[in-house]
């Protein structure tokens, strides 16, 4: 039926694509939203798109590899000590900042560009609804995963009956034995489901990030403002520094095997220069103010908002600030709340340099 669908219709599919394409082209050119002149220099911007790869990609590495090396070569960022904890809450309030202070808004301003129809774009905040399903979809696609490797675990042969003709004979020492061994089933499985738990975390937040790190580096590339650039080369190399060190927190604790480590590390170092490239290649035939570029561009930051917002409050926050450990611990719940608010701090400096 698929097949069939798909000979009969090609041509009309073809067609309905270019024109799809080129309704930007054509709506723009009745836009008021024109880009300005004055500041346009394409062989200066150039130079810059290409430092920007260099230092984009170099803070990537720094930011992503350092918290897995650091754990596997120092004993202080074992899961277990405080400090670990502090780190994972300042990581928490980078990403949290990142949602809320640096995608969000972006979406909303690119949702309500005058270069968009007011109906139905004006009418309704879909920026709002979108982040909104987004997390939905998150919690729900989260609980699925970590529901069906449950059952899969009970569904596996438990061992019956164990210690039973110890307790008839009253042995008592191997009917200890017993409860012991079941206890540490019980402790693996439970320690399994909390590293798949790991790894769907590490894999939605890596989701979130390189959607919008993808959207930043079309933009880049795309852009031929040498000033634009330069102030977003700078506030950028730092956002993905600490977006980086957040993410590989997250990956150091679900334990992948190596080459999947490397895999997910070279994803996240290499979205925003390869996106810078792809804006580069469509730098004379795209346009960031066209309509159908200014509502995907939106749709697609407010569903990394809603994903980075819920992976930061949920997956983060929540699990660490009310783990047994802190809350019996004063010092380090001021301690994690401190560090919370400096990541959240710092990411907001960033934003507002990025402004100037």
């Amino acid at each position: 039926m698929i097949r069939f669908l798909f000979t009969c219709s090609s041509k009309k599919l073809l067609i309905i694509l270019f024109l799809i394409l080129l309704q930007p082209i054509s709506v723009f050119s009745k836009c008021i939203c024109e880009v300005e002149e004055e500041d346009q220099n394409s062989s200066k911007a150039q130079k810059l798109k290409i430092v920007a790869i260099a230092s984009i990609l170099v803070a990537s590495v720094f930011g992503v590899c350092l918290p897995i090396l650091a754990k596997n070569l120092s004993s202080y960022l074992n899961p277990e000590n405080d400090i670990y904890f502090l780190l994972k809450a300042f990581a928490a309030g980078v990403i949290l900042a990142t949602g809320f202070i640096h995608i969000l808004p972006d979406a909303f301003e690119t949702l309500r560009s005058p270069c968009i129809g007011e109906n139905p774009w004006h009418k309704f905040p879909f920026t709002g609804l979108v982040a909104m399903l987004a997390a939905i979809g998150t919690l729900m696609m989260e609980s699925f995963a970590t529901g069906y490797h449950k059952r899969s675990e009970l569904r596996k042969a438990q061992p019956v009956n164990i210690g039973n003709e110890e307790n008839d004979n009253n042995d008592e020492g191997d009917a200890h034995g017993s409860h012991v061994q079941w206890f540490c089933i019980v402790l693996e499985r439970s320690n399994s489901s909390n590293l798949v738990r790991h790894r769907i975390i590490s894999q939605v937040l890596e989701l979130g990030i390189v959607v919008h790190s993808v959207i930043v580096g079309i933009s880049i590339g795309a852009s031929q403002s040498p000033n634009t650039i330069k102030t977003l080369v700078a506030a950028l190399s730092f956002h993905q520094f600490f977006e980086g060190m957040g993410l590989g927190g997250c990956i150091s604790q679900a334990q992948f095997k190596c080459h999947t480590i490397s895999f997910m590390v070279l994803f996240f170092c290499l979205t925003t220069p390869i996106g810078i490239v792809i804006g580069i290649g469509m730098s004379n035939m795209y346009s960031m103010n066209s309509p159908t570029a200014l509502i995907v561009q939106g749709l697609l930051l407010s569903a990394s908002a809603g994903i980075l917002i819920y992976m930061a409050l949920v997956d983060l926050l929540a699990t660490d600030f009310m783990n047994p450990k802190m809350l019996c611990n004063f010092r380090l719940q001021l301690g994690a709340n401190f560090t919370l608010l400096l990541g959240v701090c710092f990411m907001s400096l960033l934003a507002k340099w990025g402004e100037a």
